[in-house]
């Protein structure tokens, strides 16, 4: 007792706090500065994403419920249990081999970080919302999740611009980053999707690749991020179909410096450890596999590295003769291989959607793949004017940042003109590209502003010495010529990142990442004043419309088989937990024709389909004003994709008039589309309906969202979702 006494005495203690508060941390001001902006780019990155919180904690669009579905399927039965996963639920009868069309990559990376905030008791908290799910602690999880990675994605382009340009291109890029739309779609509040980790992954790749080749570092730091870059590409073609894009660009960029003449052995060494790990890890992806190697894409990755050998043995060839004589060899052997490999079908194409990138023309046609593909809406050409709605006047800065890269061919300034262009391309080619290309174009926005703005600030930063008299001459024109300039470029990008638009009342990306997630609007393109009621529930207006969803969540039993169009696949399986016939993976077309089909054809036609798949119910979803007429954001506009699908053709159904409206003939009113829709509308404005349902029953066997004879809109808008059960003879 005497010896805890005199350790814990008045004197030692006090001593103790003395020491403790005589530590000093040193760090400079600049430094202090430099982690204050950065940290304030990070907390707007964070914060902005969060804004779709106002209309509920949803995941948004639809592909993010199959991804927590297969995180949720990991945490349940084991991180490798989905290899052997066959979901019944999906694409019925025959269900979906879910390893051969999922990547894991984002699943596993949420289940494992749940895991972990599990443990440490920070993972979120069950809630009791309108959207059933939300009582699941990792679907909250997935939920917040997109967001936590946009900041950190930010956080990796702040690095990968300090590399290229200095800490002041690496904090412009990261702002840039932080509040570009098109970056803010993909990675807001409920966007679980691939893209979450996808865009992470390729800047993660690219700072290491490009610091593994650096002649200046030693070899074993050299090598440790080569094998960092490995693995960052590995993690890409374990969890995105985008990761051919960034093993392209980095191909190409080393094709590019043998051109110039840029060979060395630290080049031979990254490029081999890289791309080995990077396979090794991409042919364990069962989506990829071993046949994954053979794709036209990758076999350029081993001509590259056979090209580099030649580069590596002929460096120890003295004679310049022997050196013609190996090289002229070594190339014939690789161009009569690729030979061999393409006469004997050993070369696989790149797949339909990829090729459709490089080549749109492949998407336009009238095959029934190519519609399906065209009736997606991200799948379309972007206009010019989408990418002046991202950047606005940094469309100029962005030139100026690509010619100085030019001027300056540095490694990374010549792999920063690839990344910049080829995104470009692609984002034209189809405009849910602009996400690739957001990035990129961030990092030239923010290089070529510095390197603009370089000579100005210096000039304001000289101290004169020369004669006072000079200086009031000279000196101090100069400084006011270069202040003027420098504000004026910050006017500039105030009116371009600040000033909300002409028709706006927020800023550019404040505007864009104050809208809500799709379910939480219904399905519809608009930013309602409050969540939409008729899928999901939740309008503190309508407490008694539950929303279809949940309606079917519990109203329809197990065995329960819904059919619908494939956009709504993803949600009743997951979020009322019912068997489908189509989802959104649009796996099987001849089964999306065979749904077509069904609504485009009469009743006696359709029921014949809808037995051959056991379907128990039908769901469709309309979209009309006040007064009947149709808007066209339900199945009202997607008809004609059922129809053209199907291999139908819609003039037989009907045609246009003048006012630009569409009128159906005698067949189009006995489709089961028309006759279901109708029906629903009929009802809701006026109570009752004059079309007679042979096959199909409305409520009280079935569910309409909205209420008989007292229906809400949104925005003018009212979105009705019904619900019909089977009759069959």
């Amino acid at each position: 007792m005497v010896k805890i006494r005199k350790l814990f005495s008045k004197e030692k203690i006090i001593n103790a706090l003395t020491s403790v508060g005589a530590l000093r941390f040193r760090i400079s001001h600049s430094s202090l500065v430099l982690a204050s902006i950065l940290f304030l780019i990070l907390f707007i990155a964070f914060t902005i994403r969060l804004l779709p919180l106002r209309w509920g904690y949803h995941l948004s669009e639809f592909d993010p419920h199959v991804h927590y579905r297969l995180s949720k399927h990991m945490i349940e039965n084991g991180f490798f249990a989905w290899t052997s996963w066959h979901d019944p639920m999906r694409w019925y009868p025959s269900g979906q081999n879910v390893p051969r069309f999922l990547f894991p990559g984002l699943a596993a990376t949420a289940a494992f970080f749940y895991v972990i905030a599990s443990a440490l008791g920070l993972s979120p908290a069950p809630m009791y919302t309108s959207n059933p799910l939300t009582t699941d602690p990792l679907f909250n999880f997935c939920v917040i999740f997109p967001v936590i990675m946009g900041t950190l994605t930010c956080l990796v382009i702040y690095f990968l611009g300090k590399d290229i340009g200095g800490k002041e291109v690496g904090l412009f890029s990261a702002l840039f980053l932080a509040i570009n739309s098109s970056y803010i779609g993909r990675t807001s509040l409920g966007f679980f999707d691939d893209e979450t980790v996808g865009i992470f992954g390729i800047l993660l790749f690219i700072l290491f690749f490009l610091r593994s080749i650096e002649p200046e570092r030693s070899l074993r730091n050299g090598l440790t991020y080569a094998v960092a870059s490995g693995l960052s590409l590995g993690y890409l073609f374990a969890s995105w179909g985008a990761a051919r894009y960034p093993l392209g660009m980095a191909v190409l960029f080393v094709f590019v410096l043998i051109l110039l003449r840029r060979y060395s052995s630290r080049l031979f060494l990254s490029y081999s450890t890289t791309f080995g790990i990077a396979l090794f890890i991409a042919v364990n992806v069962p989506k990829l596999g071993t046949k994954f190697l053979t794709e036209s894409t990758v076999l350029t990755v081993f001509g590259i590295f056979l090209l580099l050998c030649i580069y590596e043995t002929s460096s120890y060839i003295k004679t310049l003769k022997m050196k013609t004589v190996f090289i002229f060899c070594f190339l014939a052997l690789i161009a009569v291989l690729f030979f061999m490999l393409s006469w004997l079908g050993y070369m696989t194409p790149l797949k339909g959607k990829f090729l459709s990138v490089i080549n749109p023309l492949q998407r336009v046609g009238e095959e029934r793949a190519q519609q399906l593909v065209q009736s997606v809406q991200e799948h379309r050409p972007a206009a010019w004017g989408t990418f002046y709605y991202d950047f606005g006047i940094g469309i100029f800065f962005i030139i100026i940042g690509l010619f100085f890269a030019v001027q300056n061919p540095t490694n990374r300034n010549i792999f920063l003109c690839i990344f910049g262009l080829t995104s470009i391309y692609f984002a034209s080619s189809m405009v849910r590209l602009t996400l690739l290309m957001a990035p990129a174009l961030c990092l030239l926005y923010a290089f070529g502003l510095v390197r603009m703005l370089s000579p100005f600030i210096t000039i304001m930063k000289e101290v004169p010495l020369i004669p006072r008299r000079k200086v009031r001459l000279g000196g101090h024109v100069g400084k006011e010529f270069s202040g003027a300039f420098i504000l004026m470029t910050l006017l500039l990008l105030t009116f371009s990142l600040v000033l909300p638009g002409p028709r706006e009342t927020f800023p550019r990306a404040f505007t864009h990442a104050y809208s809500c997630t799709t379910i939480a609007a219904g399905s519809m393109p608009l930013k309602p004043p409050r969540p939409v009621a008729d899928w999901i529930g939740g309008d503190p207006e309508r407490p008694e419309c539950v929303g279809a969803l949940n309606w079917m969540r519990v109203n329809l039993n197990s065995k329960d088989v819904v059919a619908a169009w494939w956009d709504y696949g993803y949600w009743i399986t997951i979020i009322a937990n019912k068997t489908t016939l189509a989802d959104n993976g649009t796996t099987n077309s001849t089964q999306i024709a065979q749904i077509g089909q069904m609504f485009m054809s009469n009743e006696s036609a359709s029921i014949e389909i809808l037995e051959k798949y056991d379907a128990t119910y039908v769901l469709v979803f309309t979209t009309f004003q006040g007064d009947g007429s149709d808007i066209g954001w339900g199945d009202e506009g997607k008809w004609r994709w059922m129809a053209r699908i199907a291999g139908l053709n819609e003039n037989d159904f009907g045609n246009t008039t003048e006012e630009g409206a569409w009128s159906w003939n005698e067949k189009g009113q006995e489709t089961v589309i028309y006759k279901l829709m109708t029906y629903g509308k009929n009802v809701t404005l006026q109570g009752y309906s004059t079309i007679q349902l042979e096959h199909f029953e409305g409520p009280p066997e079935g569910y309409f969202s909205q209420t008989a004879g007292a229906p809400k809109n949104y925005g003018g808008a009212i979105p009705l979702v019904c619900v019909y059960k089977v009759k069959y003879s």
